[in-house]
């Protein structure tokens, strides 16, 4: 049944695009990948929303929550199986992998992508794993819409353009946020975006949020009201909590690798899951808000009711005090980035979107409380716990402009956007000094083996460095003679000759080098070839980046560089061929 509906859309899909202009049938893919996306972030979101409501009502005090602090085990425990019992093992997730797709596989994902995020995503976080939901949303939507454009036919860029509308439509359904969700696709997703890709991107996430308004309740999605108008009196303290956001964001970083590497060194996969499993429950015994995703604990606190997040806490009997109140919120927020590193490490998927909004929050909430406890002032708790959570959001994605308009959005206005961008400015520039790039950036460096900080270095990234090895160079042996090398050069259009034995390069012969040689010496058969052979300035690797290769013409100035693997050679890569491939490069993204 389901296969048949699908072939009766496919169908009406391409009649459509036989009757429709190329522009005007972009525009309606950019709609239906929109509305695809955001109907499965709403599908996840919701899903994830029932089962801890299901948790909140049947747990009010920590005997009765115990039961539930075991679930984050079972839900890990089932996405590992899934992983490995259904797609062996072979599972992407990060924004890392969607601009790796995007730079070095022409934007196709695998159509499994459309799907294995959400199952795993929802086993994880639905069972209490405390990580973020938004994550594997933007996987499902760039996997949408790069087999959308896949399917019909679409060219490279316009498939771009549709994967970025995916991942667009799932962050807008998701917060019901469509700016903040092409803001993300652009500062996260799209290293270089012309004009004409802000059309579809607007039309994609303005779908997903349409969906989302009228699906999702208002208590499912992160909504707040501000209490407090902006006062600019209040701007010393802003910037001040854009210098600790900024530091907690270095802290979620650094702490959120370490324990990831930890837990994942841990050879057999289910001694992980058991291992990280449990000591994750122990932290759900002592802290309850750490369960699952922490929205609704987010909503309480910028209601300002913080004594509630520690009703099922073993430790609520000795939290009798305003500042016995804030250690333990204060604690919260520290180990965020430990639960959600424990979560993901022993085997769950989520991502860090939600944790940083999460230590966000309650960090802003407890630097507010302690300014007015002391009596230095008094500022507006609520408005500090949102803005906080735009700066640690800047902080962790180095994204700005998608932590400000975020927050504006969820609050229903822009009251908050001088104090926003500020916070937002501060914390990027004081993480960025301690660590270049952002945690995907670096994963994404790690894969493509080089650096990712700017339009070039990426266009250059996408080029394969096989499709550029050039075969047709004559080859010779370092025994063969001066005579049996003037019979090679006489039948080679080339002027450069490999050396080779056993297929290893041992050194070049250069035409202008030899020459002379050639015309004016009488014993060609006592002259040999490894005695006019020179080492080359320098070799490319098969594997090397192309950073390091047009590195390595300039220090030579050479125009050709021979190609080996394991002492191999494979031929050799010219100068002018790349520099050939990266212009058509630039004229394909512009």
């Amino acid at each position: 049944m389901v296969k048949r509906i699908h072939n009766i859309i496919k169908r009406l899909i391409l009649y459509v695009h036989d009757n429709l202009s190329p522009r005007h049938f972009f525009i309606l893919s950019s709609i239906i990948v929109g509305l695809s996306s955001g109907l499965a972030a709403i599908f996840l979101k919701y899903f994830v929303h029932s089962i801890e409501t299901l948790v909140t009502y049947y747990s009010h005090n920590y005997e009765e929550f115990f039961l539930f602090t075991l679930f984050p085990i079972i839900g890990i425990g089932l996405t590992v199986f899934y992983i490995h019992r259904f797609l062996h093992g072979n599972f992407k997730k990060g924004s890392a992998e969607i601009v790796y797709a995007i730079t070095k596989k022409s934007s196709v994902l695998p159509s499994s992508q459309m799907y294995t995020n959400l199952i795993t995503s929802a086993l994880t976080v639905g069972f209490g794993g405390s990580t973020g939901l938004e994550s594997p949303m933007v996987s499902t939507g760039a996997a949408i819409g790069s087999n959308y454009g896949r399917v019909y036919g679409l060219s490279y860029k316009e498939k771009t353009i549709l994967l970025a509308c995916g991942a667009a439509a799932g962050i807008s359904a998701a917060f019901n946020a469509p700016i903040a969700g092409v803001l993300f696709a652009v500062e996260v997703l799209l290293t270089d975006v012309s004009a004409s890709a802000f059309i579809p991107l607007i039309i994609a996430a303005a779908s997903g949020a349409l969906l989302s308004k009228i699906i999702l309740s208002e208590g499912v999605i992160l909504s707040f009201a501000l209490q407090q108008p902006f006062n600019y009196h209040n701007v010393p303290f802003y910037i001040a909590l854009g210098i600790l956001t900024g530091f907690m964001a270095l802290y979620y970083t650094r702490t959120f690798e370490w324990i990831d590497a930890k837990i994942k060194s841990i050879r057999n996969i289910w001694v992980r899951v058991i291992s990280g499993g449990l000591m994750l429950s122990v932290l759900l015994l002592i802290f309850p808000p750490l369960f699952g995703e922490g929205y609704e604990t987010i909503k309480t606190l910028s209601d300002l009711h913080p004594s509630e997040l520690a009703q099922n806490s073993l430790i609520q009997r000795f939290i009798s005090s305003d500042y016995t109140l804030l250690i333990f919120l204060g604690c919260l927020a520290f180990l965020k980035c430990v639960a959600a590193a424990l979560t993901i490490g022993s085997g769950g998927n989520g991502g860090s979107f939600g944790p940083s909004l999460f230590m966000g929050a309650y960090l802003g909430f407890v630097f507010a409380r302690i300014i007015n406890m002391l009596g230095l002032s008094y500022i507006p708790e609520t408005n500090f716990t949102l803005v906080a959570m735009a700066g640690m959001l800047s902080g962790v994605f180095y994204a700005p402009l998608t932590a400000i308009f975020l927050i504006a959005e969820i609050t229903g206005g822009y009251e908050l956007m001088i104090p926003l961008m500020l916070v937002s400015a501060i914390s990027l520039t004081v993480v960025n000094y301690f660590e270049p790039l952002s945690m995907e950036a670096k994963k994404l460096s790690n894969k493509l083996k080089s650096p990712v900080e700017d339009r070039d270095k990426t266009l250059l990234n996408r080029l394969d460095l096989t499709e550029l090895i050039e075969t047709n160079f004559s080859t010779i042996h370092p025994e063969a003679t001066l005579q049996e090398l003037v019979k090679v050069i006489s039948n080679s259009k080339r002027n450069i000759f490999p050396v080779l034995s056993n297929e290893e390069l041992k050194g070049l012969v250069f035409l202008d080098n030899v020459r002379n040689i050639i015309f004016k010496h009488d014993q060609y058969d006592k002259v040999f070839v490894q005695d006019l052979m020179t080492t080359p300035q320098a070799v490319i690797h098969a594997n090397e980046n192309l950073h390091s290769i047009l590195k390595k013409f300039d220090e030579t100035n050479q125009w050709n560089l021979p190609v080996v693997e394991n002492n191999k050679y494979l031929g050799f890569v010219s100068k002018s061929s790349i520099l050939t491939k990266y212009r058509e490069e630039l004229m394909r993204s512009a």
